[in-house]
Formats: structure tokens, C-alpha cells, sequence
């Protein structure tokens, strides 16, 4: 009666944290005054609480034997189930194994956590031995979709059909709503829609609701509406479960997509009627698809209306409507649009930079351009390679070429690393410009060590440079270096430079003729 009293006053939780704490030193002796509190409950949440996966193991392993054991406790599915999260959370997979060997109670749950612990490492060989490892000891069909749901996310489609093909062949396991859904989002992430429909006319049981969105979502993604709305209508039809907001979003988006905004505005309708309220999401892909079309005042309105209805717009709207206008060629109403953004609180990402980075190099406006990289930085944001190449496209145009190599040389302090077209651009125009061989050298000589290699428009870029600064010797270099590596010559050059060494007797007859042959 004693003991009955003094458990009814203690609190769990109390139990649970003196537990712990007693684990940071295991030893057996200051628990045993807890035999009497031990429930599948409070085991598991100790386990739970204890960060060192050792000393984890050390009160299951007490609390399966616990000496005196006055309620005869003995671990269920449960606490084992928790033990091996955490093995298993710190990699301790022959710690684990050995576990439920000694106490043979390894089954297809146990074993299909095992194969997601293998597939979150990467390790595709381990997961699929423990797959082959719970078909072996029976039942397996939770093992089979947790391998298949790892080679689907770790791309190997073709392996994992294998598996479904095997395990449908010797009807190992009855597939089930999941089996056959992460076959068929397997399929949509590569791109085999028609491997998908095929699974998905195939099934036995009725899809859910994640089944036909994943299914809706591959054909979209392929452009193919009129089967993602054959779907679409099955789904409708359905007895089970109804369309959602992920539907209808997804099929908005493959029609904005397609610039068939006519159709993207009926699904929205039709969204509205059947009572299925748009999300920002929603609202984003609708007025992408305006953008993209050109009826930016509509997606401005459209968005004012989103704005009406409580729905708070972000970043991704926003940059759409910057892309609208910048595809319209309103430039001031863009970079106006950009302010408000800034003025409004709203954190501008890197795509939304990056379109205004473009614009200012449409319309010409390269110091712009840069002090919009200069503030990405000093946000902490590594603008892209590529906007960084419109801006040197830009620089060479208008021949600010010292600001190009100075752009070029501070690229790597600014988060991005130049890449072959980043030299190309800078190098070809400094060529145009009698003088500046001594500076393509040293960009040269940086862009090798950097990994890239001179291609044939580089190589003809540096042949006209030294024609210009009238330097025969590095003409002459450039000109067997290319025909070592066998580079078509560019034409005109060749006929303004090398036909003229030839008279001068700076060329060989020989390599004339191979001149010829290699000229564009």
C-alpha cells in the first residue's frame, strides 16, 4: 500500500527527468528504487530524453531485466521501436541489428527503419540488403515501400521498378495505395509519365488524394493538360476523397505554363464554385501566367484582389510582376515595383535581384547594374554567374572594359566564381583594343588555373589581339597552339594576318596548308 501511495504522488514527468539525469553516470544501483514505476510510457519517453545513445541503451537494456522487477515489466513493440530511432538517429546500425537479433524481434517495421536510417546516409547497398533481409523473414510489405520510397528519392528509378517488377511478379506483397504512389512519383520526377500512367491504371485499390495530385503533377510538368485533366475529371468522380487546393493549384500552373491563361482562369473559377479557397501559391501561379503572357495589368490586379481576400503576397509574387514588366519593356515601373518591395519590409531574394540586375543591362545602365550586386552582397546573398555575365556584356559593349576586369577580379570576393564565360566576354573584348595583350594574359593565365580551358572563339580572340598590336611572335604561337589542338581558324583573320607572315616567310608552306584546311 506504501508503494502505491508514493507512485500516485510522484509525477511522471518527475520520474522521467531523475531518470535521465541519474544516465549522464550509468549505474544500476540508484535505479532500481524505479522498477516499480516502469510503463512501455515512460521507458520509451526516457529513451526519448537521453541524448547519449549509450546510456539509452543502457536503461533499455536495465529496464528489460531490472532487478527487483516487482511488475513483471517486459518492452514492448514500442520501446523497441524507440531504442532503434535512436541507435539509428547516431549510426549505430550493428548496435541495432545485434539488439533485435539477441532478442529476435526484428520485423518489417523494425527492419523498414533500418532502410530509411541506410537510404538518409546514401547508402543504397545497406538499404536494399535490408530489404532482401525482412523478405526473408516474412511479411515484408512495409520493407518494400520504404526501399522503394529511398530509390525514388535517390533517383534510382529503373531499381526500384525492378524491385516493384519482382515483387508484383512473385506476389511477395499485395501493393498498396503507397507502393504504387511512390512508383508513380518515381516516374513523374524523371520525367516517364507514360511508365507512371501505366502504374496508375494498373492499381487495385483506389488512389488517394496524394496519388492523383502526384499523378495531375507529372503530366503538367510535361505540358500534357489534356491527360492531367482526364485525371483531373476521375478524381472529381471519386467516391473516397475530393480535389484539394494542391490540385487545383497544380493544374493552374500548368496551363499559366503553357500561356494558356484563358484555361488557368476557368480552373480558378471552377475552384472558387466547388468551395476550394486559392492559397498564395495558387495566386502566384495565376499571375505568373499573366506575366509571362504580358498582361501585367491584369496580374496587378489580380493581385490586388489576392490582397482583398487576406491573402498576404510575397517574394515569388513580386518577382513575377518585376518579370512582367520587364518583358513588356516598362523598365522605370519594374525598378519603381523593386523600391516598394524594399520600402515595404519584404526580404528581396536572389531571383528577384537578379531580374533587375538584367533590366538595368537591357537598357544599358551597368553602374546600376553593379550597385545592385554591390547590395546583394552586403545582404549576404551570392548573386549568380550569370547576371554577373550580363553585366560584363554590357561593360564590353559600351567599351568600359576597365570595369569589366575590375568586376572580373572582385567576382570571387563577391560570392561567385567566374566561370569560362565570364572570361570569354572580358578577354574577346579586351582583344578589340589595341594594347591590352599584357592584361588577356594575365585573365588568361587566371582563368586556367581556375580550370578552364581556351576554346576556338578564345583562341581566334587573341590571334586578332596580337594582329592588332602587331606582335608576329605571339600570332605565330596562338597560330600552332591551335593547330596543335586542331581549331578551326577564323577567316577574315586569317586573311588580314597569315597570309601576310607567309609572304614575309614567318610561316612554313606546311603549315599553310593546314592553315587553309582549318579556317572556317
Amino acid at each position: 500500500m506504501a508503494v502505491a501511495v508514493r507512485k500516485a504522488t510522484v509525477k511522471p514527468s518527475s520520474i522521467v527527468t531523475t531518470i535521465t539525469s541519474l544516465l549522464q553516470t550509468p549505474d544500476s544501483e540508484p535505479l532500481k528504487k524505479f522498477s516499480c514505476y516502469l510503463t512501455p510510457s515512460l521507458v520509451t519517453q526516457v529513451i526519448k530524453n537521453t541524448h547519449n545513445p549509450h546510456h539509452a541503451l543502457f536503461f533499455f537494456n536495465w529496464a528489460s531485466n531490472p532487478q527487483p522487477n516487482p511488475n513483471n515489466y517486459s518492452h514492448p513493440r514500442s520501446c523497441y521501436a524507440a531504442i532503434t530511432d535512436v541507435l539509428l538517429s547516431h549510426s549505430l546500425f550493428s548496435t541495432a541489428d545485434s539488439l533485435l537479433r539477441r532478442s529476435n524481434k526484428l520485423s518489417d517495421f523494425l527492419a523498414s527503419k533500418f532502410i530509411n536510417a541506410f537510404g538518409d546516409r546514401g547508402d543504397i547497398r545497406g538499404a536494399i540488403h535490408w530489404f532482401h533481409k525482412a523478405k526473408a523473414s516474412g511479411p515484408c510489405a512495409l520493407s518494400c515501400n520504404a526501399v522503394l520510397g529511398v530509390l525514388v528519392r535517390a533517383n534510382r528509378v529503373n531499381l526500384a521498378k525492378a524491385i516493384y517488377d519482382q515483387v508484383v511478379k512473385e506476389a511477395l506483397v499485395e501493393p498498396d495505395v503507397f507502393t504504387y504512389t511512390t512508383m508513380i512519383r518515381g516516374f513523374c520526377k524523371m520525367g516517364m509519365v507514360e511508365s507512371a500512367r501505366k502504374v496508375f491504371d494498373e492499381m487495385r485499390c483506389e488512389p488517394n488524394v496524394i496519388t492523383y495530385n502526384t499523378m495531375i503533377h507529372g503530366l503538367c510538368k510535361k505540358g500534357e493538360m489534356d491527360g492531367a485533366m482526364r485525371v483531373f475529371n476521375r478524381f472529381a468522380e471519386s467516391k473516397s476523397c475530393r480535389p484539394d487546393v494542391v490540385t487545383f493549384t497544380t493544374l493552374i500552373d500548368g496551363y499559366s505554363k503553357r500561356g494558356e491563361v484563358q484555361e488557368a482562369l476557368n480552373c480558378m473559377k471552377e475552384m472558387q464554385e466547388q468551395g476550394c479557397q486559392p492559397n498564395v501559391v495558387t495566386y502566384n501561379a495565376l499571375i505568373e501566367g499573366l506575366c509571362l503572357s504580358g498582361n501585367v495589368d491584369e496580374a496587378k490586379r489580380m493581385m490586388s484582389r489576392m490582397r482583398l481576400k487576406g491573402i498576404k503576397d510575397n517574394v515569388a509574387t513580386n518577382t513575377s510582376m518585376l518579370k512582367g514588366f520587364c518583358m513588356v519593356g516598362r523598365s522605370e515601373e519594374a525598378i519603381k515595383h523593386m523600391k516598394e518591395m524594399v520600402s515595404r519590409g519584404m526580404d528581396l531574394d536572389v531571383k528577384a535581384y537578379s531580374v533587375i540586375v538584367n533590366e538595368y543591362c537591357k537598357i544599358g545602365k551597368p553602374s546600376e547594374a553593379v550597385s545592385i550586386l554591390r547590395e546583394m552582397v552586403a545582404k549576404r546573398m551570392k548573386p549568380s554567374v550569370s547576371s554577373f555575365n550580363a553585366v560584363f556584356r554590357v561593360l564590353v559593349a559600351e567599351r568600359k572594359l576597365e570595369e569589366a576586369v575590375l568586376l572580373l577580379k572582385n567576382m570571387p570576393r563577391m560570392g561567385c566564381s567566374p566561370n569560362f564565360l565570364s572570361y570569354s566576354i572580358v578577354i574577346c573584348g579586351l582583344c578589340k583594343v589595341k594594347g591590352r595583350m599584357q592584361l588577356v594574359e594575365e585573365l588568361v593565365s587566371s582563368m586556367l588555373q581556375s580550370g578552364h580551358n581556351l576554346d576556338a572563339t578564345m583562341y581566334n580572340c587573341l590571334l586578332g589581339g596580337y594582329c592588332e598590336d602587331g606582335d608576329e611572335e605571339m600570332a605565330l604561337k596562338t597560330v600552332y597552339d591551335m593547330i596543335d589542338k586542331s581549331f578551326l581558324f577564323n577567316k577574315d583573320i586569317y586573311c588580314t594576318f597569315v597570309k601576310e607572315l607567309c609572304a614575309k616567310g614567318k610561316v612554313k608552306e606546311e603549315y599553310l596548308k593546314r592553315c587553309v584546311d582549318n579556317t572556317l
